[in-house]
C-alpha cells in the first residue's frame, strides 16, 4: 500500500456511520463528477507534466497518474476485489485522456452495482458506502488541484459537494492528524469553498 493510501486508510478507520444504503445515488454521484473532471483532464497538455499543483507532493504528471491509480482500483474495491496501491505506475503514454474517460465510465458503472453498496469492504475496513465517497473526493478535488495547477476552470458538481461536506467533517480531525488533509483553512465563501478549506486547501491559491 502506498505511503499516501496507508495514511488515508488509518484515518478513515473509525469511521462506521456512513454504511446506510445509497441505492444508485453515489453512482449518479460519481458520474456528475467524472463529467466535470473530464474535461480537465483533456485540457491538460503534455508540456505542463511538470508544473506544480496545490498538492505539495504532486507534479501535474504525479497528480494524473494518481487519478488514474484511484479510477481504476476503485473498481476493483466496489466489487470488494483486492485493489493495488503499492505503486504508482505512469500510464501518461499513448491517448491517455481517453483511456481516462473509458476508466471513468467503468468506475461508475462498477458502482451502480446495487451490490457494490453493501456491507464492509475487506480491504479498507469501511462501509461500502464510504469507499464509494473516496473516490468521489478524490475526483472533486483532484481535478480542481490539476484546474488550478494548469489555468483552467472548473466547475465542480454541486450534489457531490453536498453530500462530500458531511465525510469530510466527520474524517477531518483524523484525516489532518495523519497527513492526509493539511491544516484546515479559514474560507469565506460557498459550500465548494468550504470543502477546499476544510481539505487543506487555499480556495484561491496564492502565486507561486
Amino acid at each position: 500500500m502506498s505511503r499516501l493510501m496507508s495514511r488515508l486508510f488509518k484515518a478513515l478507520h473509525p469511521l462506521r456511520v456512513y454504511g446506510s444504503p445509497m441505492g444508485n445515488h453515489l453512482s449518479d454521484l460519481l458520474a456528475r463528477a467524472s463529467a466535470a473532471s473530464i474535461p480537465v483532464v483533456r485540457g491538460v497538455t503534455d508540456d505542463q507534466f511538470g508544473l506544480p499543483t496545490p498538492c505539495a507532493e504532486f507534479s501535474v504528471r504525479d497528480l494524473l497518474n494518481h487519478l488514474f491509480q484511484v479510477v481504476v482500483n476503485f473498481q476493483a474495491l466496489a466489487a470488494r476485489e483486492p485493489a493495488d496501491f503499492s505503486g504508482t505506475p505512469d500510464v501518461l503514454d499513448g491517448d491517455w485522456r481517453e483511456r481516462y474517460v473509458a476508466e471513468t465510465e467503468a468506475l461508475v458503472k462498477a458502482w451502480a452495482e446495487p451490490s457494490s453498496l453493501d456491507g464492509v469492504s475487506p480491504g479498507m475496513g469501511l462501509p461500502q458506502p464510504v469507499v464509494a465517497k473516496l473516490v468521489l473526493l478524490d475526483l472533486t478535488v483532484h481535478s480542481w488541484d490539476l484546474a488550478q495547477a494548469t489555468g483552467q476552470p472548473y466547475s465542480p458538481d454541486a450534489q457531490s459537494v453536498q453530500e462530500l461536506l458531511g465525510l469530510v467533517d466527520q474524517m477531518g480531525p483524523m484525516a489532518r492528524e495523519n497527513g492526509v488533509f493539511g491544516a484546515e483553512v479559514p474560507v469565506s465563501g460557498g459550500p465548494f469553498e468550504t470543502l477546499l478549506g476544510a481539505t487543506g486547501r487555499h480556495p484561491v491559491v496564492p502565486p507561486r
